[in-house]
């Protein structure tokens, strides 16, 4: 078995991978059996981490990269060949996979030698690598290739060391192109260099951890020895078996995953040709492409960093310009460091994404993260000299405590290098500044680099000239929606404009209206294998920075390699166009080119615009031939006789041209355009190559509403918001992907385009995915032809007409066409609240027609009926069973109100189907069934990136637990709930403050990765191990290649959700331009599941926008066997499609807290009823006709479904979708629906072992037990089942404190205490890993170190990252230091720590944070709640501290504050002093004091009985860190309360 072949929907280039990483090192170079011994056992440790698919024996892959075993290889040679081996350096190893057939494997070693001995290379000898193919599972066996080792001597003209590898690496190169890459050659060829090298090799293979040293027999020799070993751990998204794509590579192995990584091999191949390399001389040729395209993105990041290190860099050097800090907004950076950075930005852009690299070249070892810090990298440094660094800690058990001399974490941006040579570790700061200092690169960049405000000033823009601003307008498509909703709103308020209500128009290619061609494309964003991040919150790691110019050689720096100009932003006003027009300094020569064609009504091929597209491209090559480094295209010459070309078209197809030609970073381009106006136009042109943009006409559009009075604001002003709206959209954009930067955004591609011909793709928009077929040039000109038209029509009664009303937005008589409308939306609310089938019928029809009229990919499919194989609707299931599968969607309390949050609930209850709380939390009293026997009790708790009410008591009374990933509307963002309307039963519920708003953050701070979703997975099936547990997908191309991955991470329910459906507010740019149809991201996640064998695992459900039983049938052919439903039941209750929802002002009472308003509300649950049942019904009488009796039997026969004969549409009658009606060949032993039970691997839980049987008398008489247990890393999510107990038993109250005390001494492992409830106490002797506390609901964490460690707590790391996130209740007191984002969303715990890393309190909305020590960079962002108190010790707390929602204050003395209230002495939380939640606006003092004595009881930290000795001198040092909306909202319910206790006297 190998990777199979693109095909249907499937495309093995959107494989993902993630995984667990871990390197074992001895800083004096002591080469020894154990180094490789011990990162076997990290290895295996880290197996949770890797993945394995239908084959439980097949692991990802696996494997460990050490220095090269000379006295083993040395024995072996010579016992095997009666070889001498040269001295070590001077001889290089190969490991090679061949083929398994014999004549193959000859003809390929033969070619081998012959490359070698060209390269002047003498072949010692050949080894076969013993193996044990015995352990193998099936699907790695079939593709097992034959491993063999070669030997090479150095050759005398070549130096050993570097110069040696350089030889070693073009020999390597030459013999791949001509066994894997000419154009002869087969695919699947299973030849593979996996190292040749005179210093490090290779072993690895499609291995799981466990096999990784049996298969191997090498390993486990003696005499295998090295001085340091990297090891790795695959989680592939996909099962199919890769060997070479297992890890390490030969410099890296790689935990994360590049987002980037297209734009970066565009680049880099660009880039080639101008390469220079003195080192490489002649045979650099030989070396090109530097990337190979079949690589994973870890395989592209090791083929660029070997290049770079092999041109003549240090490693080091090599990865801080791959994986830069981010310098642009760090302030107090030093300034040779931030030298290096910007000079390096004019030379390469960065490889962007979550990573943790371990890097190493046999003399050194290292590791890098990135620049937010994604990633977990936890180390040890012993006493004996050696390093141990992996993903989590507890890795390697044989390290005893009194040992380790130092814990510590790699923080984000920062490197850490270990030197054998210098036998020690050289920190970041030394490392860096060393490099920094290399080259004279401030200099550089003083005498080089031009500021765009060094320019000579020219005006923001000109007089303007209304009179024919209508008809450009016109010619460039603009609308009236375009004015009011998108230019008019960016301008006035700088900020994106908001919509609500999804999408239900058309897309561009079933649209009748002449659609621009961004309409065209899809934004992707990231969902699982990488996080989104938030780029308002933690804008410090975001840019926007871009340089214009020509790039210099890579390998060759100087003065002229930053010769360019800086701006700020990519997006520009007229002015600085005009800059650019004029005289400019030396090295600097601008063309302008116009992009208009003739439009020939006569031309139906398109080619009036392709030729003038061709002419354009030639005109770019003689620029470029004549010196020219800047190229301005330009629309503005427009008239009746010359059409302005799609701008994009023109960009891209440019910058794809200038790519393929090799010359693309000799010149920038500058796009001069009346086109662009919105989010999504600017994305696109930046993603597809244009490096700055200047809207001229939507700048001047602005400037004529405010001449015209439709906007208050100066002209300056309003031009500056609009591109600020529109430069912070592109951001928030590229954001979604997990990008931080315009560098690395700019020719990412991050789209895919839906309805383009592959022709228009090849050669305009190379390597786009295009999974329908439709449009080609032709239609493009005809588009950009009929908007010319409008505009300049001969006919002087259309040259009158105003601007095209748009309609995309809101339903308009003569707008674009809407699913739900007017009629629609008055027939179904009459059928479902009269129970009338015949009127549902009515509106079924209406839906249904309209669908057909091509509005939907569902619209194109017809029913395969055969009148012969129909059955009798009494034989099909019943509609009272089918219902069962049907589900309302996940709409929050908050977003919608409380009368129609349990309207739903109430009629899926009756019907025995799901509704879903969305993520706001559910209130307990909905828990228990009402008097009448109705329930309001929703069956699918949802767990969002808030947490908001998540707590083991929600956990245990849900049948099905959610985990939203992303929302269809707004995929990869955020969501924000205004203070207005957090009243206070929403507050109650969420377990916030009331009058206070509310932050979800973009990406949930547990999911960086595939790995960190099976955790959470996991985490939520030992908090309620009967219910299901959901992860929400939404559709965009590669989410089957996810799905896959989702279901190895053993999900028991995936939904994928269709872009148009949504009820929350969101950006309208998302509304519109993000996700896919469900049609799409259905059908190939049913297509991927089968060629994995993971169908049968998994419940497949989909939703959005789905109106009809039709609608339904057609999901279930493709693939689905449950449906979600969520705007057609809120028009049953009354919902007018107003699109106001994100405004609170609902004019039916749904989407609003108005009291006012909720009293209008009419529906009720029997609609809601009926509409459910009419649907299935309709579905039954479809299943009769096809032939099926049951769903089961329906399920992804798509075989059922055609595509419609006859299209009569201009644009649509291209259209290729059949790929969506693939269905992939796969035997009969493959199940199509879901057939079988995951293994959550439950029995394994330390819980299970050894803990919920010994806590019985607690659970049973609340009897106190204390446990003590060994733990260890693979101890995961511990207490978690024994919590959910305690909760179903003794509901939200738990049990008395301390009734279970739980010691554990060692390493726990991911999760320790997550959504433990009160009652529950941890004490944990050792350290803990990441995400410990995740959830806590009212339990007790200690953390403290063993008594014998030699290191000094404060200074060291002892928890991981991202712990107690979304915690609500429960109390933690940790001895040491944690990772990054800690407490993030904490809502109620109180928590003292002695240290912190980035992102402490991030999103924070109650409780108390006490920290010991210093925090990292951005501490309090978006923190709107809860107080923090932080002990500042060097006076600088200030300067990292995010001061947009907080305010810093002293801790005043408190004195005799306590007895001038009333209070007497004692305890400060029993005996009548204060309470610690009362009044957080003051008693700060006394809280203070009171955690930290809890702090030094519990964990006896020298750092607590420092500052408790000397109160007085540190009680000032202390900063209170307080929310200031969270003061405001205290005082007004103080205030209130005041007001009511004077009214009752």
């Amino acid at each position: 078995m190998t990777i199979p072949r693109k095909q249907g929907l499937y495309d093995p280039s959107n494989e993902h991978e993630n995984c667990g990483m871990g390197f074992i090192v001895d800083m004096k170079g002591r080469k020894s059996h154990e180094i490789v011994q011990g990162a076997l056992e990290i290895c295996v440790n880290l197996d949770h981490r890797g993945g394995c698919g239908c084959d439980p024996i097949t692991g990802d892959g696996a494997g460990i990269f050490i220095q090269l075993p000379d006295k083993f290889l040395r024995r072996e040679i010579k016992s095997g060949l009666s070889v001498d081996l040269p001295p070590e350096g001077d001889y290089g190893a190969g490991f090679i996979y061949f083929s398994k057939k014999d004549d193959d494997r000859r003809r390929e070693k033969d070619v081998v030698e012959e490359v070698l001995s060209e390269e002047g290379l003498l072949v010692l000898g050949w080894r076969r690598v013993p193996v044990n193919s015995g352990i193998l599972g099936k699907a790695s066996f079939e593709c097992e290739p034959v491993m063999e080792q070669v030997f090479v001597t150095r050759p005398e003209s070549c130096e050993p060391g570097l110069n040696f590898e350089r030889k070693l690496y073009l020999a390597r190169r030459i013999i791949t192109h001509r066994l894997r890459y000419r154009d002869d050659i087969a695919e699947d060829v299973p030849f593979f260099v996996n190292s040749l090298s005179s210093r490090t090799m290779t072993y690895k293979g499609m291995l799981t951890t466990e096999q990784l040293e049996q298969y191997f027999p090498d390993l486990s020799d003696p005499d295998m020895e090295s001085a340091l070993a990297l090891t790795h751990s695959r989680f592939s998204t996909n099962t199919f078996p890769s060997w070479p794509r297992a890890q390490p590579f030969r410099y890296l192995c790689h935990n994360g995953e590049i987002n980037t990584v297209r734009g970066n091999e565009n680049w880099t191949y660009a880039r080639q040709y101008q390469l220079a390399s003195e080192v490489f001389g002649d045979d650099l040729d030989k070396l090109l492409p530097i990337i190979r395209e079949d690589g994973s993105d870890s395989q592209k990041f090791d083929n660029c960093l070997e290049f770079l290190t092999l041109s003549g860099r240090s490693l080091a050097h090599s990865m801080m310009m791959m994986i830069p800090e981010p310098w642009e907004k760090h302030s107090d950076m030093v300034r040779a460091k931030r030298d290096f950075y910007e000079f390096h930005a004019c030379v390469m852009e960065p490889w962007d994404g979550p990573a943790s690299i371990a890097f190493s070249d046999g003399v050194q070892v290292g590791a890098v993260l990135d620049r937010n810090g994604l990633r977990p990298s936890r180390y040890y440094v012993t006493s004996d000299d050696k390093v141990i660094l992996a993903s989590e800690v507890g890795v390697l058990s044989s390290i005893p405590s009194s040992t380790i001399i130092k814990k510590g974490r790699l923080e984000p941006g920062r490197m850490f290098l270990v030197d054998m040579q210098e036998g020690r570790i050289i920190d970041d700061t030394e490392l860096k500044d060393g490099i920094a200092s290399e080259q004279p690169y401030g200099d550089w960049l003083e005498s080089s680099l031009l500021q765009s405000s060094d320019l000579p000033p020219v005006a923001s823009f000109g007089e303007d000239d209304f009179s024919d601003l209508l008809t450009r307008q016109k010619a460039f498509g603009y609308t009236f929606e375009d004015m009011r909703f998108l230019l008019g709103p960016s301008a006035q308020s700088g900020k994106q404009p908001l919509g609500s209500m999804g999408n239900d128009s058309p897309l561009a290619v079933l649209s009748e209206k002449s659609q621009s061609l961004y309409n065209y494309f899809k934004q992707l964003f990231a969902q699982v294998t990488n996080p989104p991040i938030d780029p308002i919150r933690e804008e410090i790691v975001t840019a926007s920075v871009t340089f214009l110019g020509s790039e210099g050689n890579l390998t060759k720096p100087s003065s002229e390699s930053c010769r360019m100009i800086k701006y700020e932003s990519p997006l520009i006003m007229d002015g600085s166009v005009r800059q650019l027009e004029g005289s400019l300094p030396d090295g600097f020569l601008v063309k302008k080119l116009p992009v208009l064609f003739e439009p020939d009504p006569e031309c139906h091929d398109g080619n009036d615009l392709k030729s003038a597209l061709d002419s354009l491209f030639e005109e770019a090559d003689r620029a470029i031939e004549e010196g020219t480094n800047v190229i301005i295209l330009s629309d503005r010459d427009l008239c009746s006789e010359k059409s302005p070309m799609p701008a994009l078209l023109a960009c891209s197809g440019l910058h794809h041209h200038l790519i393929k030609r090799g010359t693309r970073t000799k010149v920038s381009i500058v796009l001069e355009s009346g086109e662009p106006r919105e989010v999504q136009h600017f994305a696109l042109l930046i993603g597809y190559g244009a490096d700055l943009i200047n809207p001229y006409l939507a700048l001047e559009s602005v400037r004529h509403m405010i001449d015209c009075g439709d906007l208050d604001q100066d002209p300056e002003t309003a031009c500056k918001n609009f591109l600020k709206a529109n430069l912070n959209g592109v951001i928030k954009t590229m954001s979604k992907m997990g990008i931080s930067t315009i560098a690395s955004y700019r020719g990412a591609q991050i789209f895919e385009a839906i309805g383009l011909n592959q022709s228009v793709i090849d050669e305009y928009f190379c390597k786009t995915a295009s999974r329908v077929e439709g449009v080609g040039i032709d239609t493009l000109a005809s588009e950009a032809r009929h908007r010319h038209h409008f505009a300049f029509s001969p006919r002087p009664d259309e040259k009158a007409l105003p601007l095209d009303p748009g309609g995309v937005y809101q339903w308009r008589a003569n707008g674009e066409k809407h699913l739900f409308n007017p009629t629609t939306i008055h027939k179904l609310q009459k059928a479902t609240r009269l129970g009338d089938y015949e009127v549902f019928r009515e509106y079924s029809d209406a839906v249904n027609d309209q669908s057909r009229d091509l509005y939907t990919l569902r619209g194109l499919m017809d029913f395969k009926t055969d009148a012969d194989q129909s059955v009798p609707l009494e034989e099909v299931e019943p509609a009272s069973e089918i219902v069962k599968r049907f589900k309302t969607g996940a709409m929050s309390y908050g977003s919608i109100s409380k009368e129609a949050h349990e309207s739903l609930a109430v009629a899926m209850n009756r019907l025995g189907g799901k509704s879903n709380t969305g993520e706001g939390g559910e209130e307990l009293d909905r828990f228990t069934p009402d008097p009448d026997g109705d329930s309001r009790r929703s069956a699918i708790k949802q767990v969002a990136s808030g947490r908001f009410g998540v707590t083991s008591f929600y956990l245990v009374n849900s049948d099905e637990i959610q985990i939203k990933i992303v929302q269809g509307a707004k995929p990869g963002e955020g969501g924000e709930l205004p203070g207005h309307k957090v009243l206070p039963p929403i507050a109650k519920t969420r377990g916030t403050t009331p009058g206070v708003g509310l932050i979800s953050p973009p990406p949930h701070h547990d999911i960086y990765s595939i790995e960190d979703l099976a955790e959470l997975i996991h985490d939520l099936k030992n908090s309620n191990v009967h219910a299901r547990v959901n992860v929400k997908l939404v559709s965009e191309v590669g989410v089957g290649t996810i799905a896959a991955g989702v279901a190895k991470a053993k999900a028991d329910v995936i939904l994928i959700s269709g872009y148009d459906g949504g009820t929350g507010a969101s950006p309208r740019s998302s509304i519109q331009h993000a996700g896919a149809p469900w049609e799409l991201g259905l059908a190939e996640t049913n297509q991927t599941l089968l060629l994995n064998d993971l169908r049968s695992r998994v419940v497949l459900e989909t939703d959005g926008q789905l109106k009809t039983g039709r609608d339904v049938a057609i999901a279930c052919l493709l693939g689905a066997e449950e449906f979600g439903f969520a705007t057609a039941p809120l028009v049953t209750l009354g919902c007018l499609m107003m699109r106001v929802c994100h405004k609170n002002t609902c004019p039916v009472g749904i989407a609003t807290q108005d009291p006012r308003l909720r009293e209008k509300f009419s529906g009720g649950a029997d609609a809601v009823v009926n509409f459910m049942n009419f649907i299935a019904e309709e579905m039954r009488e479809t299943m009769a006709s096809l032939g099926f009796r049951s769903v089961n039997e329906m399920v992804g026969r798509v075989d059922k479904l055609e595509m419609r004969q006859v299209i009569e549409h201009w644009k649509a009658k291209g259209l290729d979708y059949s790929k969506i009606l693939y269905r992939p060949e796969v035997g009969p032993e493959v199940g199509t629906y879901c057939q079988m039970d995951q293994d959550h691997l439950l029995d394994k839980a330390l819980d299970n072992r050894s803990i919920i049987q010994a806590v019985g008398p607690a659970l049973e008489d609340k009897k106190p037990i204390t446990i003590d247990l060994p733990v260890v890393n693979t101890d995961r999510v511990v207490g978690t089942i024994t919590g959910a107990e305690i909760s179903r038993r003794h509901g939200i109250e738990g049990l008395p404190e301390d009734t279970v005390r739980i010691n554990l001494s060692g390493s726990a492992g991911q999760s320790l205490a997550a959504f433990c409830p009160k009652g529950m106490t941890f004490a944990v002797t050792g350290d803990t890993n990441d995400y410990c506390g995740k959830g806590l609901s009212g339990a007790k964490v200690i953390v403290r170190p063993p008594e014998d460690s030699p290191f000094v707590a404060h200074e060291n790391i002892i928890t991981g990252n991202t712990c107690f996130y979304g915690a609500t209740s429960g109390e933690a007191y940790v001895a040491g230091v944690a990772g990054e984002r800690f407490c993030v969303r904490n809502s109620g715990v109180r928590a003292v720590i002695e240290g912190v890393g980035d992102h402490g309190c991030e999103y924070m909305t109650g409780g108390i944070v006490v920290v010991l020590g210093t925090t990292g960079r951005n501490f309090a962002a978006g923190m709107s709640g809860g107080i923090a108190y932080v002990l500042d010790e060097d006076g600088t707390f200030s300067e990292r501290c995010n001061l947009s929602m907080v305010e810093l204050e002293p801790i005043p003395e408190e004195d005799d504050l306590m007895e001038s209230e009333g209070h007497q002495s004692g305890d400060i939380e029993h005996h009548g002093r204060v309470h610690l939640s009362s009044d957080m606006t003051k008693h700060d003092d006394e809280r203070l004091r009171f955690l930290v004595e809890k702090h030094y009881e519990y964990t006896n930290s020298e750092k607590a009985k420092l500052i408790l000795d000397q109160w007085e001198n540190f009680r000032p040092k202390f900063i209170k860190v307080m929310p200031t909306e969270y003061r405001r909202a205290l005082e007004e319910i103080k205030a209130e309360q005041n007001s009511s206790f004077v009214a009752a006297e």
